[in-house]
């Protein structure tokens, strides 16, 4: 049986088109990304939406990964007046100086090898969890780092796609 939608993917769902692009966007900002869920709603359930989302994921290339990643702060310094990138790092927030000059070195070392910021799913995660993730995986060749952070951009679309339509 099919879960009742909830009130937040039936308003999703209602947008008007350009609105969905910005609430959309905001989640993620890939342009693929984007018009790949739009032309998938509406969605009968959440799970529907997720599933879109993964598969959207599935089909971005290395440039639409590039635009996506664009939109990502570098961990330990949320974006200003961005509650979810706030929230999301929240890790960082109570991090001693130390890692969190240890995680600026990191980010510029993996931003130098790779070209993009570090990207992992940060919710839940603390700072040394965070530091030890970007520590291992930056001896990752660029092909396999590429296919992890379109993994941890997925889980945190699926976080982001979930407040969305699980708020009233």
């Amino acid at each position: 049986m099919t879960p009742p939608s909830t009130p937040g993917l039936a308003r999703f769902n209602a947008l008007v088109e350009h609105e969905a692009f910005t609430v959309l966007h905001e989640a993620c900002a890939c342009t693929a990304w984007v018009e790949r869920l739009l032309a998938a709603r509406p969605c009968a359930t959440a799970e529907d939406l997720y599933a879109a989302s993964d598969a959207a994921m599935a089909e971005l290339t290395p440039e639409d990964l590039a635009e996506a990643m664009a939109g990502h702060p570098p961990i330990g310094r949320p974006k200003p007046g961005d509650p979810a990138s706030a929230r999301e790092q929240r890790g960082m927030a109570g991090a001693s100086d130390a890692l969190k000059a240890e995680m600026l070195e990191l980010n510029l070392a993996y931003q130098e090898k790779f070209g993009h910021v570090f990207l992992i799913c940060a919710t839940g995660r603390t700072g040394e969890q965070m530091r030890d993730a970007v520590r291992d995986r930056i001896g990752n060749t660029p092909e396999r780092e590429r296919e992890i952070v379109r993994a941890e951009l997925g889980k945190i679309n699926r976080i982001r796609l979930a407040r969305l339509v699980e708020e009233d």
